[in-house]
C-alpha cells in the first residue's frame, strides 16, 4: 500500500508540473469563460447600431396605406424591433442612405400591385440571412388578416371560430416514459466521453515517456509492475477528475455571473440533475476511465518511442469512438433494445447509462448489472494489462505485435 501511495503521489506531481497540462488547462478555462461571455461580446459590438433598449430600428414604408396605420401594433409584440411607419413614398436609395447614416437598421417597403402585395426587406448585410425573420413575417400577416376580418363586421364569436385555440400534447405507446432535455443529455454525454478519453490517453503517454527517459527502470527495481500500473492509473485519474470538477465549477460560476437570468435554463433543462445522478455519473466516470486507462497502459507498454504511441493506441481509440457513438445515436430512440444494449455493453455504458437514468428509463436492476459488467471487464483487463506490462515495460526494441502479446500472456513462466 505504501508503494502504491508513492507511485500515485509521483504520478500526480509529474502530471501537474507538465507545461502541456498547465497550458491546456488554462486554455480550456479561458474558452469556458469567453464562451459564456459571447452574448455580452455581441452586445458590446452591436451596441452602437441599436437603440438604447437593444432593439433594432425598423422603418416600414406603406405609401399606399395598405395597413391603414395598424402596423404600429408591432411595437407591442416584443419582436425585438423599434418600429416606425411612414406613408411617404421613399425609394430604395433613400432607405439605403438612412441605413448608411445609422438612422435605421432595417426597413420594409410595402408594394401594392393591384391583386398582389410585396414586402421588400432591406438590410445592410444579407450574410447568413435567407429571408425576412419568420416571427416578423407572421406578425405582419396577422395584422393584415385581422384588419380585413374587422371590415367584414363579424361578431366576436365568429372571429374566434376562425382562429381556434387548439391545445397540443404528445404521447407515446411504449410503456417506458421518457423525460429530460435531450440537448442537455447529449452535451453531458460528450463532456463525459472527452473527460474519460483524454484522461485515459494520458496513461499511455506517461508510460511511454518514462520508458524513454529510463525512469521506469528505477520504478521497476523499487516496486512491482502491478503497483506501477495501478498507481499511475489512479494518479492520472485523480488529476483528471479534479480537472473536470474545476471545469464544471468554472462553467457554473461563469453562467451565473455572465449570462442573463433564465437563459441557461431556457436552453438546458437541468431539473433532472439530482444528487443521485451526480453520484452515478462520477461512478461511471471512474469505471469508464479505468476500463480505457488500463487498455492504454497495455498499449503504452508495448512501444519504446513516443512517436509510436498514436499508432499503438489506434485500436483502443477506435473502440472508444464506437462506444461513444453507440450510446450517442441510440439516445435518439432511448426506449429501443439497442439503447438498452449500449447501457450494458462495457465500452459504451459509461457514456450511456448516466443519461438513461437522467431520462428516467433505467431501473435499479439495469444499473446494478451494468456496473457489475464494468467491474468484471476491468478485472479482466487489469489481469491482462499487468502481465503484458510486466514483460514489455523494459522492452526498448521494436514495438510488440499482437502475436507477441498473446505469446507473452500464454507463457506460464512470466
Amino acid at each position: 500500500m505504501r508503494d502504491l501511495k508513492t507511485v500515485i503521489g509521483f504520478t500526480i506531481k509529474d502530471m501537474v508540473k507538465r507545461k502541456s497540462f498547465i497550458v491546456s488547462t488554462i486554455i480550456i478555462l479561458l474558452i469556458i469563460v469567453i464562451g459564456f461571455n459571447i452574448p455580452n461580446i455581441i452586445n458590446l459590438f452591436n451596441g452602437d447600431d441599436q437603440s438604447g433598449d437593444g432593439n433594432s430600428k425598423l422603418l416600414i414604408v406603406d405609401s399606399t396605406n395598405l395597413f391603414e396605420g395598424s402596423l404600429e401594433g408591432l411595437n407591442n409584440m416584443e419582436l425585438g424591433y423599434d418600429v416606425q411607419t411612414t406613408t411617404e413614398n421613399l425609394s430604395f436609395e433613400d432607405i439605403k442612405e438612412k441605413i448608411n447614416n445609422e438612422e435605421l437598421d432595417e426597413a420594409i417597403i410595402v408594394e401594392n400591385n393591384e391583386d398582389t402585395y410585396k414586402l421588400r426587406y432591406i438590410v445592410r448585410d444579407m450574410t447568413m440571412m435567407e429571408s425576412m425573420p419568420q416571427d416578423l413575417m407572421d406578425a405582419i400577416n396577422g395584422i393584415y388578416t385581422n384588419l380585413q376580418i374587422s371590415k367584414l363586421g363579424l361578431t366576436e364569436e365568429q372571429i374566434q371560430s376562425l382562429t381556434p385555440n387548439f391545445e397540443y400534447s404528445i404521447e407515446q405507446t411504449d410503456e417506458q416514459e421518457v423525460s429530460g432535455n435531450v440537448l442537455a443529455i447529449m452535451m453531458l454525454s460528450i463532456v463525459l466521453f472527452y473527460a474519460i478519453y483524454f484522461c485515459a490517453y494520458q496513461v499511455s503517454s506517461s508510460i511511454t515517456t518514462e520508458k524513454t527517459s529510463k525512469i521506469m527502470e528505477t520504478l521497476v527495481t523499487s516496486t512491482s509492475p502491478r503497483t506501477i500500473v495501478l498507481g499511475k492509473t489512479i494518479g492520472i485519474g485523480l488529476v483528471g477528475l479534479i480537472q473536470v470538477c474545476v471545469f464544471v465549477a468554472v462553467a457554473l460560476i461563469s453562467a451565473k455571473l455572465f449570462l442573463e437570468p433564465g437563459i441557461l435554463e431556457s436552453i438546458l433543462d437541468m431539473s433532472q440533475m439530482t444528487p443521485y445522478l451526480a453520484v452515478i455519473t462520477i461512478i461511471y466516470f471512474i469505471l469508464g476511465y479505468f476500463t480505457y486507462a488500463l487498455l492504454y497502459a497495455l498499449t503504452g507498454s508495448t512501444v519504446s518511442k513516443p512517436e509510436d504511441i498514436q499508432s499503438a493506441n489506434t485500436p483502443v481509440t477506435i473502440l472508444a469512438v464506437i462506444g461513444f457513438y453507440l450510446s450517442y445515436f441510440t439516445m435518439m430512440n432511448p426506449t429501443s433494445d439497442l439503447n438498452t444494449f449500449a447501457a450494458l455493453f462495457p465500452i459504451s455504458s459509461p457514456f450511456c447509462m448516466p443519461f438513461r437514468i437522467m431520462m428516467g428509463i433505467a431501473n435499479g436492476a439495469e444499473v446494478a448489472i451494468s456496473i457489475a459488467i464494468l467491474l468484471v471487464t476491468i478485472l479482466i483487463i487489469t489481469k491482462v494489462a499487468i502481465k503484458i506490462y510486466s514483460n514489455a515495460i523494459l522492452n526498448y526494441g521494436t514495438k510488440m505485435s499482437l502475436k507477441d502479446m498473446i505469446r507473452v500472456y500464454r507463457d506460464k513462466n512470466n
